[in-house]
């Protein structure tokens, strides 16, 4: 599916691409296609929030498309959603939690530019992630903060994500 093709919110609800697709403002965007770094990491941490799940009250989902605004639906790579399991066949409410696993093709500017719209959507934490170096950083609203530890701890909730163990459970 190319890049900058222009269909209805309408259509895009009730299309499946493939690969899948964001739109904003009636236009479709191509998402970058992952390494094999990316791609093990991507089942490596759905698979262990999954794990957890009950125990955390949360929901993981890999690859959903999320309504950022009006005209506006993005997806992450993977996100956490907390409480009671979303109804409807997309997020229409923002995460807890949105995970971008980074590509080779990622610029800083235009990931920048995507952690804000994110946080702008109401997600209050978005976990950025280089699948090679396992570096990370959490942003929130009010800072961002590179993992030193390489270990994601979320506020007031049980979430403790030890990054450089998640190839081992």
């Amino acid at each position: 599916m190319p890049s900058g093709i222009l269909v209805s919110e309408e259509v895009y609800l009730h299309t499946a691409y493939d690969p899948d697709c964001e739109f904003e403002d009636g236009v479709l965007a191509e998402r970058d296609g992952g390494t094999w770094e990316h791609g093990k990491l991507h089942a490596a941490l759905g698979a262990y929030f999954f794990q957890r799940r009950k125990v955390w009250n949360l929901h993981v989902l890999m690859s959903v498309r999320v309504r950022a605004r009006a005209g506006k639906y993005m997806i992450p790579d993977l996100c956490v959603v907390g409480g009671p399991q979303p109804a409807g066949r997309f997020l229409q409410t923002p995460p807890l939690i949105w995970m971008e696993i980074l590509d080779p093709e990622d610029r800083p500017l235009r990931v920048n530019r995507r952690i804000q719209a994110v946080l702008d959507s109401g997600t209050p934490y978005v976990w950025v992630i280089d699948p090679v170096t396992l570096e990370s950083d959490l942003h929130t609203a009010e800072k961002h903060t590179q993992l030193e530890d390489g270990v994601l701890r979320i506020p007031g909730t049980e979430i403790v994500v030890p990054l450089h163990g998640i190839f081992e459970d």
